[in-house]
């Protein structure tokens, strides 16, 4: 038996009202709820049996490779089957490009992928496929993104390896009469999506936009839906892209995957830090080479500071790579604890190649590129430079120094700043590196410095 009921749908944003109003709550327009009617089924109601954890039978598919190392590693090591991946990333910066490259490797290794695009034709997506190198009849592709007929194409028997939506905020489902790309639609695709993947065991890749402020368009429980968010970052004039997970509940959050855009598409990175120290200058004031981790990834990065007389305006200050406040604070132990007088100056922090760095790590070479450039002493070509500083002027430990150290003695690098209380008893990582444990920042600047 079935009773109906009605309620009124805004068709500008898909807010839902119990009755009719005149004008739309959420987003404010006038005359724009409709009435909509919705079948409830009534029955026999099914009890519910809950049974032990222990008697459910794991995953036997397990996890299978997209082809692209980088990305395996950010996913944890590979898809997992039922599994529903979110990317996000701002316009241009080559979501599309990395789908259809998955997707070549997955037809050729796997069999056929479904791809849904609403943003490009079929005629479109053939000459991107063939600039890719990556053009196969296994990649199916539907020039629409009506989420509606996929249960009935594959209730045909079809049976596609992985199902990819490009983009969620151009998908429509007939369950909600919303405009595409509103709030009530993109709830709908999603939860579509997350049932069909579970249901099917076929994992799906969606394409997500972003707004203004970089989060992914659309309500904030989508990400909370969906089992793995990542985010494809990068700069317009930088050919460096990255990979990053925010939400993965098959794997770790902290990976890092690394590409470089050429004509060609996106080309794995396998040592980037030959990369970021191609260009590095030999001998100049305020650049100095911090040991950065990115999950269990070590990365040497060149961290270049520019500290100059602000004249008659207030002092500037600008950090790119860095977090801002972390640079206003080592400004400030630099002047109250060590008597640098750079108050008055303009100081400019960059990381070069586009990394952010967001771990405490960087304090000692930040601090030790600004006091290089103020006085114009460069520091060791050949040092690297770890620790975090505390506002007494401290040199605290990081993690992980051991696998940071030997990348750097990989490279080339023959001295290193360390914390002295993060290195008590340890070994030394292979290769020939000479070990300096400092306890103060003043320590490691007559160190870096030459006295």
């Amino acid at each position: 038996m079935a009773r109906g009921r009605s309620v009124y749908v805004c068709r500008q944003c898909g807010y839902e009202a119990t009755g009719w109003l005149g004008r739309c709550p959420a987003c404010g327009n006038w005359n724009c709820l409709e009435p909509v009617s919705v079948q409830k089924e009534e029955g026999d109601r099914k009890t519910v049996s809950p049974c032990p954890l222990t008697c459910i039978g794991g995953n036997e598919k397990g996890r299978f490779s997209t082809g692209l190392q980088e990305v395996d590693r950010v996913l944890g090591g590979g898809l997992v089957p039922g599994s529903l991946v979110l990317i996000g990333g701002d316009p241009g910066i080559g979501k599309s490009t990395l789908l259809l490259q998955v997707a070549g490797y997955l037809a050729r290794t796997h069999g056929p992928v479904l791809y849904l695009s609403g943003e490009e034709s079929a005629a479109q997506l053939r000459l991107r496929a063939e600039r890719l190198r990556c053009l196969h009849e296994n990649i199916l592709i539907c020039p629409h993104a009506s989420l509606s007929q996929l249960e009935a194409y594959l209730a045909g028997g079809n049976k596609p390896v992985v199902i990819m939506v490009d983009s969620i905020q151009t998908a429509t489902v007939d369950s909600s009469p919303a405009a595409p790309g509103s709030v009530a639609q993109v709830r709908e695709c999603t939860l579509y999506l997350l049932q069909l993947a579970k249901k099917t065991e076929i994992p799906v890749l969606v394409v997500g936009h972003v707004t203004k402020e970089g989060l992914i368009a659309g309500p904030r429980v989508m990400e909370h839906m969906v089992d793995v968010v990542l985010y494809f970052e990068g700069e317009r004039h930088h050919s460096l892209r990255l990979l990053r997970g925010v939400k993965n509940r098959f794997g770790s959050t902290s990976e890092l995957g690394l590409f470089e855009m050429g004509e060609e598409g996106l080309v794995e990175l396998s040592n980037p830090s030959r990369l970021f120290l191609a260009e590095r200058p030999v001998g100049e004031p305020g650049s100095v080479v911090i040991p950065a981790l990115e999950g269990t990834r070590p990365l040497l990065v060149e961290l270049q500071a520019l500290v100059v007389g602000a004249g008659a305006g207030p002092p500037r200050r600008m950090a790119s790579g860095v977090d801002f406040n972390r640079l206003i604070m080592v400004l400030a132990v630099l002047e109250k604890r060590l008597g640098y007088r750079i108050g008055n100056q303009d100081a400019y922090i960059n990381v070069v190649g586009g990394v952010k760095l967001l771990e405490p790590a960087a304090d000692l070479g930040m601090a030790v590129a600004l006091v290089s450039s103020f006085l114009e002493r460069p520091v060791a070509s050949d040092m690297v430079l770890l620790g975090e500083v505390g506002l007494a002027g401290e040199v605290r430990r990081v993690t992980e120094m051991e696998r940071r150290l030997a990348e750097a003695s990989r490279l080339g690098f023959t001295r290193a700043v360390v914390p002295a209380g993060g290195w008590k008893n340890r070994s030394l990582p292979a290769g020939e590196i000479e070990i300096i444990p400092v306890s103060t920042l003043r320590e490691a600047i007559d160190f870096a410095l030459g006295g």
